[in-house]
C-alpha cells in the first residue's frame, strides 16, 4: 500500500486504511473491543457489544482479569495493520456508523465473539449466536467464568446499579441468575423464591433469557414443588 494513499471513506464501503506511518497518511484507532475511528468518524461493530475498556470479568480462579482491555489488544491484532472493509448505511444515537467490517476474509465481529472476546448484542441482532455458543462450549474468554456483561458494566457506571439489580435488562429476560451458598441456582418466573431474590451484580449474579442460556452459563434450575 502506498503510505501516501488517502481512504475515502463513503456511508456504504469504507476503506479503513491502517498504516505504521504516524506522518502523513491517516490511521485507524482502535477504541474499544467494538469500535473503530478513521479520519474523524467512529464505525460500531454490528450485532456484538464487548467489554467495556477497563472492564475486569471473572476467572475461573476466584479472581479477575482485564476483559477489557483484552478485548481491545485482540482487535488490534484481528486487523494487523491490514487494510479493513466496513459495510453500513445507518449510525446509532451516538453518531457512530453501525457497520460490518472486514479484514481479507475474516468477519471482525464473529471473530471477536468466537474468540470469547465479545458478546452477541441480542438487542439488536442475532447473526452471531452461533459464534456465541461456540465460544461457550470451551469456556473462551468471557465466558470462562460468570461475569458482568458490558450492558450491566455500563449500567453500573452510570449509577443504576439498584435499579439493575430489581429490574430485567430487557422485557424477555426475567430468569433470575443467583449465587448462593447452594452454588448457581436459576429462579423462573412463579417459583416460591421469585420475588424474593434479588440480583446482586457485584457478586456475578445475572438476569438470563432463556433456561438454555442460564445452563450453558453454568447454571442450575431451582427444585420445587
Amino acid at each position: 500500500m502506498n503510505p501516501g494513499a488517502r481512504c475515502r471513506p463513503s456511508v456504504l464501503l469504507v476503506f479503513l486504511c491502517l498504516l505504521s506511518f504516524p506522518t502523513g497518511a491517516q490511521t485507524v484507532r482502535v477504541i474499544d473491543g467494538d469500535t473503530l475511528e478513521i479520519a474523524g468518524v467512529v464505525y460500531r461493530l454490528h450485532g456484538i457489544d464487548a467489554p467495556e475498556k477497563r472492564q475486569q470479568c471473572n476467572a475461573s480462579d476466584n479472581k479477575t482479569w482485564p476483559c477489557g482491555k483484552a478485548a481491545t489488544d485482540k482487535l488490534i491484532a484481528l486487523i494487523d495493520r491490514q487494510s479493513v472493509i466496513c459495510l453500513g448505511n445507518k449510525r446509532d444515537r451516538y453518531h457512530r456508523v453501525i457497520a460490518v467490517c472486514y479484514q481479507g476474509s475474516i468477519n471482525l465481529s464473529a471473530e471477536m465473539v468466537r474468540s470469547g472476546h465479545a458478546w452477541a448484542y441480542r438487542r439488536y441482532s442475532l447473526d452471531y449466536l452461533p459464534q456465541e455458543q461456540e465460544a461457550r462450549t470451551y469456556r473462551l474468554g468471557i465466558w470462562q467464568e460468570a461475569t458482568q456483561t458490558a450492558q450491566e458494566h455500563r449500567s453500573g457506571l452510570r449509577g443504576h446499579m439498584t435499579q439493575s439489580k430489581t429490574k430485567p435488562p430487557s422485557e424477555g429476560c426475567v430468569i433470575k441468575g443467583n449465587i448462593s451458598g447452594n452454588g448457581r441456582i436459576y429462579h423462573m418466573p412463579g417459583s416460591p423464591w421469585y420475588r424474593r431474590t434479588k440480583i446482586n451484580q457485584n457478586k456475578g449474579e445475572r438476569w438470563f433469557c432463556t433456561e438454555f442460556e442460564a445452563r450453558a452459563a453454568g447454571w442450575r434450575k431451582a427444585h420445587w414443588s
